[in-house]
This record gives C-alpha cells, structure tokens and sequence, in this order.
C-alpha cells in the first residue's frame, strides 16, 4: 500500500513540466480557453445533448412520426404508447412493437380511458412511409424516422392532446420555433447592445449620458410586465410571421441593455490602452478602432454573455405564449403546447401534456451549463 502511495505521490519529471509551461506560453488565448472548458464536466456533457437538439430542429420532419396538425379523432387525450418486447404469452421478440388501443369509460368517474388491445399487434420500423411533407419547405418526402406501418395504427410515444394531435412530433416542431426565436433574438440583441454599448464607451460624453439613461429607464421598469406590455400591443390582425419578428423585436429592445452595460465597461477601460493610441496615430477611423481591435479583444465575454441570455429569451417566449399574450396556434412553439396544461384538471388527467416543458427545462439547463463552463474557461484568475 504504502508503495502505490509512494509512486502516486512523485513529482512530475522536470523535463515534462518545462514542456507544459511553454505549452502554455505559446498558445493562443482561444486554445487557454479549451484547456479549461475541458475539466467543466457538466458543460461537457451539455454539448453533445444540445447538439442532439439542434439536430432535432433541422430534420424535425424527418425525425417526427406524425406531421404536427395530423389529428386521430379516436384517440384524443391517449397516454404514452408503452413500446413492448415480450408479448402477452410470453413470447420475445427483437423487434419491438405497440399494442392497439380501446377506449373504455370509468363506472365511477365516467372518464375515457385507453386500454391496451393485445390481439392489434403492431411492429416498430425505421425510415416508414407516411404521410407526405416538405422538407425544409423545399423537398416533398414521405419517409419518417421512426413508426408502424399502419397508417391508423396508435403509436404515440408521449401522448397526444385534446385534438388527438401527436404531442411528440408538435414537441419536435415546437423546439424548431422556440430555439430559432431564441438565436435571431439575441442576434438582434448582441447588435443593439454592441453598437450603442460601444458608441457609449468609445466617445464618452453627451452620448454616453442619454444612452446610460435609457438604459436605466428599460432597467427600472420590471422586463415580465414589459414584455406583456409590448406583446398586447401587437395588433391581432398580423399574420403569425409578422407576430413572431415582433416578438423577436421586443425581446431585443428589452434585453440589449446588459451586454450594452458591459461592452461600455470594457471599452473604458480599453480606450486609453497603448494598441488604441497606436492605432489612432495610424489613421484608422474610431469605427475601425472599435470593430477591429477593442471588441474582438474581449469577445470570450461577448459569446458568454449571449450564451447565458438565450435560456432567458426561451423562457420569455414560452411565458407570454403560455399567458396567451405571445404566439398563438397554428404556430407551434413550447409556450403553445404548454396552454393546455394551464387547467389543473387536463393535467391531473392527462400528464403527459407536461412533456414540452421537459423539453424546456433541459434546453435551459444545458445552456446554463455550457455558460457557466465558457465564463469560467474565460476567466483569467482561474
């Protein structure tokens, strides 16, 4: 024992060590970043489940059984469809299948309940003919993922809602909406809080004054109310494209003022620097300073602080569509599949109509993880 000990406990080899600090001195800040990214593990694991998602989002229509306004009038509110192997004699089988299902009343509650049919035996395929849809909008397929081949067959794996609608292939269209409102937001929001954060650090002044006080106006007004505020004045008659850039637009105009306050802060302090002064005895323009040589040299901050705002914009949106304030049906985002779980009744009956705020909560989590690994990966006392 003492010998393990012993041969755990040696230092590292003096040659090896002097291979590493010059390792360290030559690399680039990006590949110090990496380095330290890397011993984040939850930010690890974080990054191949979002990419998971994303994938999601791209081939939504080839990934989801169902097409998301596709009804079956006969199963309205069904659970879960339960994938077997071994049927009811005891028999395995490698290929796994679903049972049919049977509508049935409650003696007591006169609820409608699903019961499994053991004599409709239905197997599960890969790369199924359905029904057709276009690709992208662009190409007209008919093959899904995943299914059964009978077309009326219930194959259902997270339940469906009032209208009888798949609640997993509206989920995976929902994450198409819910994330891109996500990313164009903050692309809006990251121009808004670049260019007026950056006007205001760089020239300083009268300029600086009346945008500090906007800034302060838009923070001392609470951004819940505020959004619902903007949201309600979006006219009803507006196609659901023109509601959904609105509301883009309105989490931008709200949400640009954090990334505004720290572009300031930085270029405050970088404005003074000797690669500055340099570069303004070159003739560059003040535009040129700002865009080519003080953002980029803190733009680690600038991709952590866009990563932590998307779970805020995700949520946003999924609360005002949740109120009914937000995006409305025919639109399918997680907000709107969430309406239906506001009466406590349909959810104590039905709990599978919670499965998108699943959804939500992971997405959330994963971004979170993944911002707090690249601000600890950024930061240079750690």
């Amino acid at each position: 024992m003492s010998v393990e000990l012993g041969k755990e406990m040696e230092p590292m080899p003096l040659d090896e060590m002097k291979e590493e600090e010059k390792s360290v001195e030559v690399a680039s800040q990006w590949k110090l970043m990496w380095w330290k990214f890397r011993k984040h593990k939850l930010a690890l694991i974080s990054a191949p489940i979002l990419l998971m998602l994303f994938i999601i989002i791209v081939f939504a229509e080839f990934l989801s059984p169902h097409l998301p306004l596709e009804r079956f009038t006969d199963y309205k509110y069904a659970p879960p469809t339960k994938i077997h192997f071994v049927d009811a004699e005891g028999n395995f089988s490698f290929r796994p299948f679903v049972y049919g299902m049977t509508q049935e009343i409650d003696s007591e509650t006169f609820q409608r309940t699903f019961v499994e049919d053991t004599s409709q035996k239905y197997p599960i395929h890969f790369f199924v003919e359905g029904k057709p849809y276009k690709m992208w909008g662009l190409f007209e397929m008919k093959t899904h993922f995943i299914g059964v081949k009978d077309a009326g067959a219930p194959f259902f794996l997270t339940g469906t809602d009032s209208l009888g609608r798949d609640l997993l292939s509206r989920t995976f269209y929902g994450s198409r909406i819910s994330i891109s409102f996500a990313l164009i937001g903050i692309v809006f929001t990251v121009i808004f809080g670049l260019i007026l954060g950056g006007i205001s650090g760089y020239f300083g002044g009268a300029v600086d004054t009346v945008i500090q006080r906007l800034i302060d106006l838009l923070l001392c007004i609470p951004a819940i109310p505020l959004w619902m505020a903007l949201a309600a004045a979006l006219p009803q008659s507006w196609s659901p494209l023109k509601i959904y850039f609105g509301m883009v637009l309105i989490f931008s105009i709200v949400g640009w003022t954090g990334l505004a306050r720290v572009v300031r802060g930085k270029l405050l302090s970088l404005r003074e620097e000797d690669f500055t002064m340099a570069a303004r005895l070159a003739g560059a323009s003040n535009m040129r300073i700002i865009s080519k040589h003080l953002l980029p040299s803190f733009a680690s901050y600038i991709i952590i602080n866009v990563t932590i705002s998307i779970p805020v914009t995700i949520l946003g949106e999924t609360s005002l569509s949740f109120l009914g304030l937000g995006l409305q049906s025919p639109v399918v985002s997680w907000g709107v599949l969430l309406q239906e779980a506001q009466k406590l009744e349909n959810l104590a009956h039905h709990p599978w109509l919670l499965w998108p705020a699943v959804f939500i909560v992971v997405t959330v989590l994963m971004f979170n993880f993944i911002g707090d690994g690249l601000r600890d990966a950024a930061d240079p006392y750690k």
